[in-house]
């Protein structure tokens, strides 16, 4: 967990550097998100770490930003709840979502770095660890930092956060495949090559039956869904090699 909380506050650090730079134009410069703009995506990556904080504390029942509209049931979808809140969140002007998302992040990361890793909380997906919620949070935040900063034309140099970030990419695939009404054939592999040139291996605790090798970073962008995998030099072998690279993602919806 210490390893995550470490990555979660760099991954903060550099969305902070980028959007504590941004002008009145700035913020509505488009993003890769269709229909958002830069404060639209920090607006929504402040609601977002407001849930992770309200869940952590045992405050989530009741949570009113629409991801859960009747008790425990999903009412409506999780991209429309999250749209519906940029909707109504983002009148506010950038300066204020800056400073929301400021707050909201520190209080994320106070609320995890005090909570038990192995605590189970409430997420729009179900039932997970802090631990996992942790990671999560990380990658949507890697994710949306990509967008911000692909909109302002600042290139960020990739780094080893993305390790963990291509693990819960792996860990959560069975996840990805039920969502899609899909079935594994048998557990996978990932032979990855970091952005410094070091070999990331994972593997399950059964024989892999598909393998998938590459760039960590294209392995990541395409689990973002940021990337289409016919784009990249990512290859795989076994049974399940293209659904792995179809159905793949970094975030529960």
């Amino acid at each position: 967990m210490h390893d995550i909380l470490t990555a979660l506050a760099a991954q903060h650090a550099e969305l902070g550097e980028l959007v504590d730079g941004c002008t009145d134009d700035d913020w509505e410069r488009p993003t890769r998100c269709e229909g958002w703009d830069v404060a639209s995506v920090l607006v929504h990556l402040a609601v977002t770490d407001e849930l992770a904080t309200a869940t952590t504390v045992g405050a989530f029942e009741g949570y009113s930003h629409g991801f859960l509209s009747d008790g425990e049931r999903q009412t409506v979808t999780v991209d429309d709840a999250a749209a519906a809140q940029v909707d109504a969140d983002r009148a506010a002007g950038g300066d204020a979502i800056r400073q929301r998302w400021h707050d909201a992040s520190t209080a994320m990361q106070a609320a995890f770095d005090a909570g038990d890793p192995h605590q189970r909380v409430t997420w729009v997906s179900g039932q997970l660890s802090l631990h996992t919620l942790a990671a999560t949070r990380l990658s949507e935040c890697w994710i949306h930092t990509g967008d911000i900063s692909s909109a302002l034309a600042v290139a960020l140099p990739p780094t080893d956060r993305l390790r963990h970030i291509a693990r819960l990419a792996w860990r959560t695939l069975p996840y990805a495949f039920r969502r899609d009404g899909a079935v594994m054939t048998g557990a996978v592999a990932l032979d990855l090559v970091g952005p410094g040139g070091d070999h990331w291996r994972f593997d399950p605790d059964t024989p892999a039956l598909t393998t998938i090798r590459g760039s960590a970073v294209e392995f990541c962008d395409v689990a973002a869904r940021r990337v289409d995998p016919d784009a990249t030099e990512l290859e795989g072998d076994g049974p399940d090699a293209d659904a792995v690279l179809r159905l793949v993602r970094t975030y529960a919806l």
